[in-house]
């Protein structure tokens, strides 16, 4: 959970924070708009809430200071943070086409005086430059990015995997709406078997220490309708404990990592014999389309 650390000052703009959940060690900042790390020798990560319930985040090398935004739907809020933290923005990452993640990359392309690299996996991204099909690696200052594409939620949906060649930290996910904590994303143009093998065959297969920065906080939802599914599982109960905690507090419930999605998120777990039980499925991939459209009706009581 965060807690304001010992003697910490309050302003009208910042709290400093520490987060003691296991999954993080970073010492974070909340301010009015975005959360961050602290570390000068770590990758910075500002997550910006947009919208109702989505994330933009900002990724910079501490190396170069060379930034990278994913998603960014409200580029003022972005461009605010870039002002704030003085990177020097270079690439946009989009996940997917639609609307609530990519409509702000021609206006922000439109609101900087250089030109941005926009990469997406999608001809329906708005100002696209560098077009993605899965595999590519390339760049933000020393920070390597590799693309996956994971087709399901969107035909051209693409998460990006990043590390740091010059930290022995853990790597970063952005899983845009494949993978949420606790849950995945709908099937709008794909099928269980390619979510399954986008949640199991390749993000499910990044290293357990992996922390996965997804596209909305439906964290609370998604592990109930996980107690749902799995009503023994002690690993669910105490993470929705504690994001129901977290948002009390207004607080964000990401990042996960991915060896806790393997314990508590039942898309994850489709091949165990608890979810097996309950969906009354023999493979993990009937499994997979069974949870989808059972959790299209589920009704959680937040």
């Amino acid at each position: 959970m965060f807690r304001i650390l010992a003697g910490a000052k309050r302003s009208s703009s910042i709290l400093y924070l520490s987060d003691v959940a296991k999954s993080l060690t970073s010492k974070l900042v909340f301010t009015r708009s975005w959360y961050s790390n602290q570390s000068a020798k770590e990758m910075k990560i500002d997550i910006i809430p947009a919208l109702q319930d989505n994330y933009m985040y900002l990724l910079t090398d501490p190396h170069t200071n060379q930034a990278a935004v994913i998603d960014p739907v409200e580029p003022e809020k972005v461009l605010a943070a870039v002002k704030d933290k003085q990177v020097d923005l270079t690439t946009v990452l989009t996940t997917h086409h639609h609307w609530d993640h990519a409509s702000g990359n021609e206006k922000l392309a439109g609101m900087v005086s250089k030109t941005l690299k926009i990469y997406g996996g999608d001809k329906r991204i708005g100002a696209l430059t560098e077009k993605l099909s899965g595999g590519e690696e390339f760049k933000v200052g020393s920070l390597v990015i590799k693309s996956f594409a994971t087709p399901c939620h969107t035909t051209g949906h693409i998460c990006y995997f990043v590390t740091d060649p010059n930290s022995q930290e853990s790597p970063i996910v952005f899983t845009g709406d494949t993978l949420f904590l606790g849950g995945c994303g709908r099937f709008f143009e794909g099928t269980p078997t390619q979510m399954y093998n986008a949640l199991c065959n390749i993000l499910g297969k990044m290293p357990s220490a992996t922390r996965v920065y997804c596209g909305h906080e439906y964290s609370a939802s998604n592990l109930i309708f996980a107690k749902h599914v799995e009503p023994d599982n002690l690993d669910i109960q105490k993470k929705l404990n504690w994001v129901k905690q977290q948002r009390a507090n207004g607080l964000v419930t990401i990042p996960s990592t991915i060896g806790e999605e393997w314990s508590y998120n039942p898309f994850m777990r489709v091949d165990t014999d608890s979810v097996r039980k309950h969906t009354g499925k023999n493979s993990g991939i009937e499994a997979m389309g069974y949870l989808r459209d059972e959790k299209n009706n589920f009704k959680a009581k937040v």
